[in-house]
């Protein structure tokens, strides 16, 4: 059942106009998700929330039961806005398209494969935002779901900052997409460019985010992110992963403005770098090794300090070498 505080404003009026005030706009992104959307929907439409809520679903020309699903739940809530690809587009215009089309003070994202746990996130998120005008962003935890049992592991670490401002964004993306809330104006900056970073969604987003102001972290989870051979991203291979997450920062250093390139490249080193030390440690030498290539590729390694990589780099070649 519907808590009945929950508010989803009306649909945009025929001449274009926003009938009510909006505070939160909930962007809820599906491609082929049949087997998860119903729950991920349910989860925002259990809100409990004195703030007035609209729900967008950006839906990517899905080939499964998912329109179908989200066809039954438009006859029961005519006020979820759709927008339909005519044709899969396979890019962060999914995205984008929906923070355009969004009306609220606030967004958050949602895939169509995860979901919300906490019936109060959006109040409790959107308290925060209004408490704080400085915060840029707020984000909550998320319980890992990798359909093994009861989720308990936690996508964030215990030993997050309960602030982070913009260098610490480029070390990598240390949130869940479900467990966030995000000025709308902080993304103003977001251009065309966005498009050609899929399948990473949202980091780039945050990074935007953290340029306008501190992102606030509360560790306590609010939602569960699926981890499953489905998902764009997270079921990559290693070696895969880190040419996306390489060619990313490529692209990022290409389009922030001068001033931040510096902290990309320092960021970029410092996160292959750390991997390095992963794959290292576990015996994956090879892996390590990559790693540390790129690192140096990255261009900011004379930022980690220059003895630790040399160490880090003798280390995992004789390693090798014992092998």
């Amino acid at each position: 059942m519907v808590c009945e505080r929950a508010k989803l404003s009306l649909q945009l009026s025929s001449d274009g106009e926003a009938s009510e005030r909006v505070d939160v706009s909930v962007l809820l992104i599906t491609y082929n998700h049949a087997d998860y959307i119903a729950k991920s929907l349910d989860g925002v439409l259990a809100q409990n929330t004195d703030k007035t809520v609209e729900l967008i679903v950006s839906e990517d020309c899905s080939t499964d039961a998912t329109p179908t699903i989200l066809a039954g739940y438009l006859e029961r809530h005519p006020q979820i806005r759709v927008l339909a690809s005519p044709e899969n587009l396979r890019s962060n215009e999914v995205v984008a398209r929906a923070i355009r089309a969004a009306r609220g003070r606030y967004i958050c994202l949602l895939d169509g494969d995860d979901y919300w746990t906490d019936p109060g996130k959006i109040q409790r998120q959107a308290d925060m935002l209004d408490a704080d005008p400085a915060l840029a962003a707020v984000f909550h935890n998320a319980l890992i779901d990798d359909g093994m049992g009861a989720p308990s592991r936690r996508w964030t670490p215990a030993e997050q900052k309960a602030v982070s401002g913009r260098d610490d964004l480029w070390d990598g993306n240390p949130f869940a997409t479900c467990a966030g809330m995000l000025r709308r104006e902080a993304l103003s900056d977001l251009g065309a460019w966005y498009a050609d970073f899929f399948p990473i969604t949202d980091w780039p987003l945050y990074i935007l985010c953290a340029a306008k102001g501190p992102i606030a972290f509360v560790d306590e989870p609010v939602g569960g992110y699926r981890l499953h051979a489905g998902g764009m991203f997270s079921s990559l291979p290693g070696g895969e992963k880190l040419d996306r997450t390489e060619g990313f920062y490529r692209r990022m250093r290409a389009v922030v403005p001068p001033s931040q390139r510096r902290a990309a490249s320092a960021g970029a080193s410092r996160y292959f770098f750390d991997w390095a030390e992963v794959y290292a440690q576990r015996g994956e030498i090879g892996m390590a090794r990559d790693c540390l290539r790129r690192a140096l590729r990255a261009g900011g390694v004379s930022q980690l300090g220059v003895r630790r990589f040399l160490r880090a780099a003798r280390n995992a070649w004789l390693a090798g070498e014992r092998r």
